[in-house]
């Protein structure tokens, strides 16, 4: 008997992205895997329900999917945030989803497919859990040389303008010992470059040890053998500690790249969105991160718009951008969510303003990027080498993370493998990518 065919769509954040790689690999080896929707006999989609924009794109990708129910389509699936956040309602809004799973419900995923192949019955596992972890073996959707690892779960800030605790519940370490596992088990797969992610990865540990073990983690990956590149995102500023910049700065495969979600600068506005943090704590944190690391490439995403922020508010946002010259920035409009304490402020900012605010600081943004880049002409990098297109090779450095920070294009007439490094000498400028030359002669 031929094995039904199963195609998953994965929306949203890299932790997203694990949770699809571990449904698949509780998939494989009953269901082959494919990646041609309309070929699917049962279609999955793993949903962001973050923000307005990503509520939109999923609803959208369903409906999308759903139009396959008139060809091969015998069963349509919809699982991650969106679902565990509005439940039920989903199954009544898009009557052409068959079966729904929350978060943490993939041990439920086979046996629901099971009895909905025999039965027809549509059926909703969403349940809400502040302990389970998601963990098992994964299909990777990465390319082989790079992995995301998963080193917590859920988060416990409670900011009033995220929906995220009451979606994945209260903040879980992962034991070190289980991360550890899983990255060796990612280094003989090939994985050169692991990347640790969480909800906020600088507060790994605390909850399970009673203080912070980032940088032993850290330390413990950098042993294996293999791999090349460890990179850190979303490291909370108030939790970033002594111990982890010194282990950052000593360690030679840890890239000097922080990502440090600090959503605005305003005293007044941290207040209101029940950040922990503080201006002047932030610019102390930014100056000590840059006195320890010169050449680190901090990233940040800040948000516009927030309830109550005033036009002397966003001036504020706007000098601390012009003049700490963060490396990568992301802008969002504030998103009004339900369910949050900034939903029911008063002093909502008009759609109008919002968009006049974001686009004011991408602006300011884009000729600090440019300038950057021109400050990288006749530097070398150490470059990961990731494909070929038009005739260019290209890859990253040290400070790009993948999908999001660019890429640098260079020239070579030998055929490379990708996933090894090459070292490149920057020669041009663009606004977010860079082209250089290969130092190595034998590339010319």
């Amino acid at each position: 008997m031929n094995k039904y065919k199963v195609g998953l769509v994965s929306l949203g954040c890299d932790k997203n992205r694990i949770d699809s790689e571990i449904i698949l690999g509780k998939l494989h080896e009953r269901y082959e895997i494919i990646n041609e929707p309309k070929a699917a006999d049962i279609l999955i989609v793993n949903t962001c329900g973050f923000i307005e924009e990503a509520k939109q794109e999923a609803i959208n990708t369903i409906l999308e999917m759903a139009q396959y129910k008139d060809n091969n389509c015998k069963l349509l699936i919809a699982t991650g945030c969106l679902t565990q956040r509005y439940g039920k309602e989903l199954l009544k809004l898009i009557p052409e989803l068959d079966l729904i799973y929350g978060v943490n419900d993939y041990e439920d995923l086979l046996k629901g497919i099971d009895e909905f192949l025999c039965t027809k019955e549509k059926k909703d596992y969403c349940n809400y859990s502040n302990s389970c972890i998601n963990e098992g073996e994964r299909i990777l959707t990465t390319p082989s040389y790079v992995a995301y690892l998963r080193i917590a779960e859920g988060c416990s800030n409670y900011c009033s303008y995220c929906a995220i605790p009451y979606i994945r519940g209260q903040y879980r370490s992962r034991k070190l010992e289980d991360v550890i596992d899983e990255a060796h088990v990612l280094a003989k797969r090939g994985v050169k470059e692991i990347i640790l992610v969480a909800q906020d990865t600088t507060k790994y540990g605390v909850d399970i040890y009673g203080h912070n073990k980032i940088h032993q983690l850290i330390k413990e990956i950098s042993n294996i053998e293999s791999i090349k590149w460890i990179r850190i995102l979303y490291c909370y500023p108030e939790e970033i500690t002594v111990d982890l910049i010194d282990e950052m700065s000593s360690n030679p495969k840890v890239c000097h790249y922080i990502d440090l979600p600090l959503q605005h600068i305003s005293n007044n506005v941290l207040k209101n969105m029940r950040r922990k943090s503080n201006k002047e704590d932030i610019l102390k944190t930014i100056e000590y991160i840059r006195t320890k690391m010169p050449n680190v490439v901090l990233r940040t995403s800040i948000i516009v718009g927030f309830p109550g922020e005033t036009e002397e508010d966003f001036c504020e946002l706007k000098e601390f951008v012009k003049s700490v010259k963060i490396d990568k920035l992301g802008v969002f409009k504030y998103s009004q969510e339900e369910g949050t304490k900034a939903a029911l402020m008063e002093k909502q900012i008009s759609e109008k303003v919002k968009e006049e605010r974001y686009k004011e600081i991408m602006l300011h943004q884009q000729e600090i990027s440019k300038e950057k880049n021109h400050n990288k002409i006749g530097k070398i990098y150490e470059v990961l080498i990731e494909g070929k297109k038009n005739g260019y090779w290209y890859g990253r450095s040290y400070e790009m993370a993948p999908e999001i920070d660019g890429a640098i294009w260079f020239k070579c007439d030998k055929i490379l493998d990708v996933g090894n490094f090459i070292e490149i000498k920057v020669t041009e400028a663009l606004e977010y990518d860079l082209i250089g030359v290969v130092c190595d002669e034998s590339c010319k």
